[in-house]
Order: structure tokens, then sequence, then C-alpha cells
């Protein structure tokens, strides 16, 4: 895979803006948020060609977390320098009208010269939305994992907890992880069941490559009884990649919110996905 790695510098350069854009989008058609070299679909791809015909100059971006192919984003935050001069409503609707309509930019704000969305994020948050249901849904195909057993949230639920807290995950990493250290802090871990959906909520300091989905099929190994609940401590104790089972599917994935500094004050939204949103169980 050819990756194009070209994140902007710490602070925006004298003469320049630096402004910040909270995004969604639909990863089921893209190769992930990274743009390729090959010139493969990506979403870094689409929304800096459409920044770039709003501020009529080339646009580059830097993203909170990097996303892989299939995985979506209801809370994605980016920055990007410029010398154009435009209003917030300009790069928002502007950019959302050259944008495909699986892309949307939610909020654009000014930020000062440093901060940066990927080195200044603090926390970051995803969720796992499950189908569990015998019956394969026709509806949110893309958008939600399909688990066909019964699973049990309380057994999930309790397993989860092995793994909150400062750990090394590196059972949970994916072979190709390219980041420095796989010792993260795991603040939370709710598994929740609604109706038909299962949530699980993980918000932690950073992700290894895979992380959550490796969690994701662990828990569910444990939830349908293949597994016992101990389980997740041995894989986690075990550090070794080879004992957590089969990587889940990037469909239901979700990057929901990060978290910056007080001194850099974002405009808020809910949390998403967008059809979870009615739950008041997932409100905080």
């Amino acid at each position: 895979m050819d990756i194009i790695d070209n994140d902007a510098a710490e602070s925006a350069a004298e003469g320049y803006s630096r402004i910040a854009l909270g995004v969604e989008y639909k990863g089921a058609r893209y190769r992930g948020w990274q743009r390729q070299a090959s010139g493969v679909a990506s979403v870094q791809q689409a929304l800096e060609q459409a920044l770039s015909k709003v501020a009529n100059a080339p646009i580059s971006v830097v993203c909170a977390g990097r996303t892989d192919a299939g995985v979506h984003a209801c809370g994605q935050i980016v920055h990007f320098d410029t010398n154009a001069v435009r209003d917030e409503r300009a790069w928002t609707m502007g950019t959302n009208f050259n944008l495909p309509r699986d892309i949307s930019v939610a909020w654009a704000q000014q930020m000062p010269a440093d901060f940066h969305a990927r080195f200044k994020a603090t926390a970051r948050r995803y969720r796992y939305v499950i189908y569990n249901d015998p019956i394969r849904p026709a509806h949110l195909a893309e958008e939600v994992t399909w688990n066909h057993r019964p699973l049990d949230v309380e057994r999930m639920a309790q397993a989860a907890q092995y793994l909150l807290g400062t750990h090394d995950f590196s059972a949970f990493r994916a072979s190709q992880c390219q980041a420095k250290s796989p010792v993260k802090h795991m603040y939370h871990l709710r598994v929740t069941r609604h109706g038909q959906m299962i949530v699980l909520d993980i918000r932690a300091t950073a992700f290894l490559h895979h992380m959550v989905r490796n969690i994701a099929g662990v828990l569910m190994s444990i939830g349908s009884g293949e597994r016992p609940i101990e389980w997740a401590r041995e894989v986690l104790q075990s550090r070794d990649r080879r004992e957590a089972g089969v990587t889940a599917h990037p469909y239901g994935l979700y990057l929901v919110q990060v978290e910056y500094p007080e001194q850099f004050t974002l405009p808020q939204r809910y949390i998403g996905p967008h059809f979870l949103t009615g739950f008041d169980a997932l409100a905080d």
C-alpha cells in the first residue's frame, strides 16, 4: 500500500491561518483516511480536493486519527493552514458543496497557531456497533457489524474490566502498527445493549492499529460463550497478537470524539453515530 505521509508543521507559519474542521464520513467505499500515492479513493484526498476549491489553492490536512478502510467517523478533527480569507460558513458550506455525499464537514473554526489536530489530542473515543440477530440486516449493512450468535452483554462487560487502566496492549496490536509504544491508558470500556444493537464505547489516550477491532473480536468470543470471561485478561497479559483471535470487521467502528486541552475550545456536537443518538444511555 503506497501511503503519502505529509503531516503539517506543528505551528502555522506567519501570515497563515490555522483552521480546524469537524468531519463526518462513511468509510465503506474508501481505502481509509490517508491519501494513497496510487490514487485509490481515500477520505483525505476527497476532503483536500474540496477544500482546495474553496481556497482556490492547494490545501493539505492533518487528522487526529487515521482510520482504516471501511471505518467511519462522526467526530474526526482535522486542521490545515491557509492564507485564503474565508469565513467559517464558507469553509463549511463551500467544502460540503464539493464533497461526495458520504463525507461532511460539520463545523469550521479558526484556531491558535499552535493547535495541532494530532499532536495536541489528549484522548480519543471510538464506538463499535454490533447488530446481534440471527438474520443478516439489510439496512445499515456497511455501518454495523453483524453477529448471528446470541451475545451475553454481562459477560462482555465483565471481561472489559480487565482492560481498563494502563497496559501494554501488544496482544491487540496489528503487525503493521507503527506506534512507538504499545502502552496506552484506557479510561473506559462500556458494553451496553439497545434492542438488537450492542455498543462498545471505548475511550483511551490513543489507540494502536486494529486495537478496537481486536478488542471487539475478543469480547464477542466471550459474549458467545466460546471463551471464558478471564480470557480477556489472559490475552492482555500474553502481549502476543496470536492469542487474541480474529480481528472484527471494520463496518461497525466509528471515531466519535477527540479531546484537547482546555485552551483549545472546539464546537461540541452529540456523540454519534447518528442512528444511536436517540438512546439516552449513550448520551454522555
